[in-house]
């Protein structure tokens, strides 16, 4: 085998390994991950789930951050997800040091009401730090 065809029997064997990663269904068998950074943003920013898939968030960076569902943005028979466990925005919103997510912390929530659910950190909104989750 000469160095081209070595390159592209390599090349070709990455890009099958790279896109084995990309599925954004949790289909693999884990939950389907979201990076906070320190770019004050959630990585990927919007995704696009099925039904019954679980989404854990993990933070990637030293800043805390949370994952807190804006409640008139969720669909109405969603369940509503926060970290911390709270069980509405206001009471997130209310205690915000309850819900924040240290370095290496995750919070992970299963979406089973289609539609759309957007999100946010709220110590960094005034950031643009917001997501979407699309539960198909």
């Amino acid at each position: 085998m000469n160095r081209r065809q070595m390159l592209k029997v390599g090349g070709s064997t990455l890009g099958a390994m790279a896109m084995t990663g990309c599925s954004s269904s949790g289909q693999s068998g884990g939950p389907t991950r979201v990076s906070m950074n320190e770019d004050f943003a959630f990585d990927p920013e919007t995704l696009t789930v099925n039904s019954g898939t679980t989404v854990r968030w993990v933070n990637d960076s030293s800043v805390r951050h949370t994952v807190t569902a804006y409640e008139d943005e969720i669909p109405t028979e969603a369940e509503y997800f926060a970290s911390g466990g709270f069980g509405s925005e206001r009471a997130a919103r209310n205690n915000v040091s309850g819900g924040l997510l240290a370095a290496e912390d995750t919070y992970e929530h299963t979406f089973k009401a289609a539609g759309m659910c957007q999100y946010v950190c709220i110590p960094h909104e005034s950031s643009g730090m917001t997501g979407t989750v699309t539960v198909e």
